[in-house]
């Protein structure tokens, strides 16, 4: 079982290597955006440490320049994050009825989409202490990056730390796009939202907190396409 776990551990590490790379790049951006909240580069290292999602990370951010209430941000954080809870319960299925339950508390932690695609195509039964591999570049990519953005936003002149912020945007709309030129009514409820947030923006913004506009945005616009048009199931 040790040569199997070290084994399994080894693999991850090694699958995890192009991900952790690509964390620090990504992060690295999310650190420039940190450093104009006002976090300091420990407290951006603790942050993606503890959450390694870079659109919950980014909203929590948006919600602390704007100064929203605690119960905003942990509201918003989760549902940000909610997608995660739905590929943790996947991979649960994936692990060994005999595996201790605590691996996959620790295997959940870190669930990310990246890692999530690694894990669920691997054959047969998984190994906890390969997603452990893969966290250990994932986790000090992720949390790294962001704190050498907040060090750059503050040693960098003004423009271009104007400049790298633009790329947190660039970004988000690469997650965007690709889905929305599939799918024609993700690409609908995308325009919808653009619009709804402008709406909410220009009529309710001093009358409800950007945070709680948000949250009830998400709640409805998610909810309505939920139910009006449902993801229908594929014949495997």
């Amino acid at each position: 079982m040790l040569k199997e776990n070290k084994q399994a551990l080894a693999e991850g590490f090694r699958d995890g290597i192009p991900i952790g790379l690509g964390y620090f790049v990504v992060s690295f951006t999310l650190g420039i955006m940190a450093r104009h909240v006002g976090l300091t580069p420990f407290q951006g290292f603790l942050t993606s440490l503890l959450n390694n999602a870079s659109a919950g990370e980014y909203v929590g951010f948006a919600l602390i320049a704007v100064h929203a209430p605690y119960v905003e941000v942990a509201i918003m954080t989760f549902i940000a994050n909610a997608r995660y809870l739905l590929m943790s319960a996947v991979v649960s299925q994936k692990i060994s009825p005999k595996t201790p339950f605590y691996h996959r508390i620790f295997v959940g932690f870190d669930m990310t989409d990246e890692i999530f695609g690694i894990t669920i195509a691997r054959k047969g039964w998984l190994n906890p202490f390969y997603n452990y591999g893969a966290m250990l570049t994932a986790l000090p990519g992720w949390s790294i990056g962001t704190a050498l953005g907040i060090v750059a936003g503050n040693i960098l002149p003004s423009s271009a730390v104007s400049a790298l912020s633009v790329a947190l945007y660039g970004m988000f709309v690469a997650i965007i796009i690709p889905p929305a030129r599939k799918d024609k009514i993700v690409a609908g409820c995308v325009a919808i939202s653009f619009a709804a947030s402008f709406l909410a923006e220009t009529f309710l913004s001093g009358i409800i907190s950007a945070g709680t506009r948000t949250i009830f945005l998400t709640l409805i616009i998610s909810g309505a396409a939920a139910i009006l048009f449902p993801v229908k199931e594929q014949n495997k």
